[in-house]
């Protein structure tokens, strides 16, 4: 299958995109910056550089891939997590009309699966109702829901002891997104 991959440099996007390249997809990646599609061109991967705000070029973007398939792995979070905080605005922008235009940039070039990734934990206030909203818009397009569990392992926050459940090691929530490729539609845990 052509995947095309949404936050493709992220900590769950460079465990996936090996794992998808291995099981015989064609993969193009989208990075926001010029450096991270520079990352995905060196690993060998098709990559476009691309802001999920900016929908015209999105959907471009999508177009010109051909995907059978659509990953979205977008967040807008920080390496350290001191910066949360400031961090959720971005994030819940994302998960609103990040979400909006992939889905609509999908539906522009007709096509029909698509993965949505997710938390399998409640979130409070404004960041719960973002992550509400992605998920009403996901059922609606028909996606496959991921709520994955708060990572562990490289790259991730939880490098040296995982965090409290639920939980999931990064390199197994890539596998268990690379099982989900053909799952039917509704929410699927990710979790440990």
């Amino acid at each position: 299958m052509r995947i095309f991959v949404a936050g493709a440099t992220g900590v769950i996007g460079r465990q996936l995109l090996p794992l998808l390249s291995a099981a015989g997809h064609q993969v193009t990646g989208m990075s926001r910056s010029p450096e991270g599609a520079a990352r995905l061109h060196a690993a060998g991967f098709d990559g476009v550089v691309c802001d999920v705000f900016d929908l015209p070029a999105l959907m471009a973007a999508v177009a010109g891939a051909h995907p059978d398939v659509i990953l979205h792995q977008l967040t807008d979070l920080p390496d350290d997590p001191r910066g949360l905080p400031a961090a959720m605005a971005a994030n819940n922008r994302i998960r609103r009309e990040g979400t909006a235009n992939l889905l609509a940039a999908a539906a522009a070039a007709g096509v029909r699966r698509i993965l949505v990734q997710s938390v399998a934990w409640e979130l409070p206030g404004e960041a719960g109702a973002a992550v509400a909203a992605m998920e009403r818009q996901a059922r609606a397009a028909g996606a496959v829901i991921l709520r994955y569990g708060r990572f562990y392992g490289p790259g991730t926050y939880y490098t040296t002891a995982p965090p409290d459940p639920p939980r999931i090691a990064v390199a197994s929530a890539a596998r268990a997104t690379l099982a989900l490729l053909e799952a039917p539609s509704g929410v699927y845990p990710v979790v440990e």
